[in-house]
């Protein structure tokens, strides 16, 4: 995780945060914290459901990037970190090992779905983390009990 998390308005998400934030009635988060949130076309397609109008849906410019980026992670992470690219000083919310991985090689700043609860925490969007991590461990996301206790224990007093 990078230090862009406390400055940027904007932010490129992959699919994993959408679907977890719909799973959990938590897409309120991200209009509430950035003012501009971007995805791409194929993350869109990956969410399979209409995106709230408060995300701009955008389309990779450099599509050799793209395809470059599409032989070490898969098309959704791909085009997130290409757009990333292509956007000044975003934030990419990515949850992918492979992607976070590859965004770290090339120097960008990103986060995970559960740092954007921490955010939310802290600029007081949410009261409790407690909830919603409760929410998320009733799904299928996989995020280790131990750091979610963590959290909790840190930003819930």
């Amino acid at each position: 995780m990078s230090n862009g998390l406390q400055t940027t308005n904007t932010v490129i998400t992959d699919a994993s945060c959408f679907i977890i934030l719909d799973k959990i009635d938590g897409l309120f988060v991200l209009e509430s914290l950035f003012s501009n949130v971007i995805t791409t076309p194929e993350i869109a397609a990956e969410y399979g459901k209409r995106l709230p109008d408060w995300v701009e849906v955008r389309a990779v410019g450099n599509r050799v990037l793209l395809y470059d980026y599409t032989e070490r992670v898969d098309i959704g992470e791909a085009s997130a970190i290409a757009l990333a690219s292509e956007v000044p000083s975003p934030l990419l919310i990515i949850d992918d090992l492979a992607g976070r991985k590859l965004a770290d090689q090339l120097h960008l700043d990103y986060t995970g779905t559960v740092g954007v609860f921490v955010l939310a925490r802290q600029r007081g969007v949410v009261d409790k983390l407690r909830s919603y991590f409760d929410r998320i461990r009733a799904t299928n996301f996989r995020i280790p009990e131990r750091l979610l206790n963590i959290l909790e224990k840190t930003y819930d007093r």
